[in-house]
């Protein structure tokens, strides 16, 4: 089964509930771009938005922190009322501490990929994960064209998760609409973050069930 995370990183902070509102019924998860300034060029938000979003949604909060020495803030996050947390692989060369205090948290964790690193990064914490998200545009800015050329990444992310029976999601961020969708699930992905594609639309919940449309379309039928 698809899910589909709108990414907040693409609505209008002047109305933020309102915006949110306008996807709850259509979107499975909440995806919350969390931007230092530092690990990526751009600065965004933090846990004081996470708590204001956890006022007026029941949507799980699907954090990506894009930020250096994310360890520090995992207690932060938490507080706010995250659901998950994922981590860039970049900025966590050892992720297993961090991994386990968010664990220790209750709360669902996760590894990122940037386009350029290699899927090896990351499997030898697999075990550790409840979510693995590949980058299909490099972090830092909404709006970006989706890279092909990471394509083959995600059917690798997902053949290794298949062969070791992991459950873990696989998530694609970056570039992702009713075309690119479609190609993200057959390599494997079963969450799809989509910002623009959403939030740039006149109807937010319509824009993200036409997603789920399409990713459906390339779905194997089961028996």
């Amino acid at each position: 089964m698809v899910k589909i995370a709108p990414s907040i990183l693409s609505a209008d902070f002047a109305r933020l509930g309102a915006d949110v509102a306008a996807v709850e019924e259509a979107a499975d998860w909440l995806h919350v771009d969390v931007m230092d300034g530092h690990f990526v060029p751009n600065i965004t938000i933090g846990p004081p938005v996470v708590a204001s979003l956890r006022r007026v949604t029941s949507l799980p909060l699907d954090c990506h922190l894009m930020i250096s020495d994310p360890a520090r803030y995992v207690d932060d996050f938490a507080d706010a009322g995250a659901d998950s947390l994922s981590v860039q692989i970049e900025a966590a060369p050892d992720p297993v501490p961090t991994l386990a205090r968010i664990r220790e948290r209750g709360l669902a964790c996760g590894l990122v990929l940037n386009p350029a690193t290699p899927f090896a990064a990351v499997e030898p914490y697999l075990e550790d994960l409840d979510l693995l998200l590949v980058m299909t545009v490099q972090p830092g800015f909404g709006g970006q064209s989706f890279r092909h050329d990471v394509l083959p990444k995600i059917e690798e992310a997902a053949g290794v998760l298949a062969r070791r029976g992991l459950p873990v999601h696989l998530e694609v961020d970056g570039g992702i609409d009713t075309e690119t969708a479609p190609l993200v699930v057959d390599a494997g992905a079963d969450v799809l973050v989509a910002g623009s594609a959403v939030f740039g639309r006149s109807d937010p919940a319509r824009a993200a069930d036409a997603i789920r449309a399409a990713a459906r379309t390339r779905v194997p039928l089961t028996t």
